[in-house]
């Protein structure tokens, strides 16, 4: 196993688009840059989706947007950055792609933050920054969504959310995140038995090791090999293996999911 690399002789094959979100429109959070949410944008494009694309970092979701609009068109793909911590910031993005595409059809929810503290060394701040982001912010575009299909006439629309096997799992110093992303979880559950009644699913991915170029870079070596060894693969998931399964959520092909985390890992514990 190279701790660099993705692993020797298994390196998986990325699959062509196949129309499955064609004509859909899509709001994704924190889509700008090479992760999970950049790679979920381009895999709905490749599917024929229509996207609006958010993220904190203004300039890198310019650039992302840019990028897109070149390769898949400019009337496919709008931006706007977005503070999933701001309730203004929220509203707006989803009044920007009811009045850019005339509706909404989907929404990712994938804006999160991490960090690394112990317990007892870990500030108040620390804290609830984290929790803010992953959970309330997941929390205010999954309401916004769900005001907004409500208000559709009950005409379906799903949600994904970002969690995390953390959520599942123990793990030194990830506390403030493990809770945040068990919350995910638990609001995805009962969202989705609120929503159902409306014809709207929720489900979530919990992934274990996604890496991009950019997180290789700053992960030592040896950090990257006990994480990967962990895996049954022996390698960490591509960003795109993850955006496949959230393609497959948005999909009519799991149209009797809803309430359901689906984890992109081989492990649970």
């Amino acid at each position: 196993m190279n701790a660099r690399g993705n692993g020797l002789g298994n390196a998986p094959r990325y699959e062509a688009g196949h129309g499955l979100l064609k004509d859909r429109t899509a709001v994704i959070t924190a889509a700008a840059g090479a992760g999970i949410g950049g790679a979920t944008a381009r895999r709905f494009l490749e599917e024929g989706a229509r996207i609006v694309i958010s993220d904190a970092h203004a300039r890198r979701l310019k650039e992302s947007e840019e990028a897109l609009a070149a390769e898949f068109g400019a009337d496919r793909i709008t931006s706007l950055p977005c503070d999933v911590t701001d309730e203004e910031q929220v509203g707006a993005l989803f009044a920007l792609a009811e009045q850019t595409h005339g509706g909404l059809d989907i929404v990712v929810n994938n804006a999160g933050l991490g960090g690394t503290a112990n317990l007892v060394d870990m500030t108040d701040e620390q804290w609830s920054k984290v929790l803010d982001v992953t959970l309330n912010g997941t929390f205010r575009c999954t309401r916004a969504a769900m005001r907004s299909f409500q208000a559709a006439g009950g005409g379906g629309g799903v949600i994904v959310n970002n969690a995390s096997v953390i959520g599942w799992r123990a793990q030194t110093g990830q506390a403030h995140y493990a809770a945040a992303k068990a919350g995910v979880m638990a609001l995805t559950r009962c969202a989705a038995l609120e929503a159902a009644g409306f014809g709207v699913r929720i489900n979530a991915v919990a992934p274990s090791l996604a890496m991009h170029p950019h997180l290789v870079k700053v992960t030592s070596e040896e950090l990257l090999r006990e994480l990967t060894a962990r895996e049954a693969f022996g390698r960490y998931a591509e960003p795109w293996e993850v955006a496949n399964v959230v393609v497959f959520l948005a999909s009519g092909y799991s149209s009797y999911m809803t309430g359901e985390t689906v984890s992109v890992s081989s492990q649970h514990a």
